[in-house]
């Protein structure tokens, strides 16, 4: 199988000027470079939503 050694993670923080975050983190094992991205919110459910609506499509994509 293609890309199997590759990891993806999922966090929700709270900013320093009371925003929600999510922040994403992908890229291959054993590499030194990676990805980040963050998507900032002022709903904190909204945020979860995201999240929730993130981790669904990746799980279906591989990611366990």
């Amino acid at each position: 199988m293609k890309n199997k050694r590759r990891f993806y993670a999922l966090q929700l923080q709270r900013t320093l000027f009371g925003q929600w975050a999510v922040v994403r983190e992908w890229g291959r094992i054993g590499s030194r470079v990676g990805q980040r991205l963050e998507q900032w919110f002022d709903d904190p459910a909204a945020a979860h939503a995201y999240m929730d609506h993130l981790e669904k499509t990746k799980r279906m994509r591989g990611y366990g």
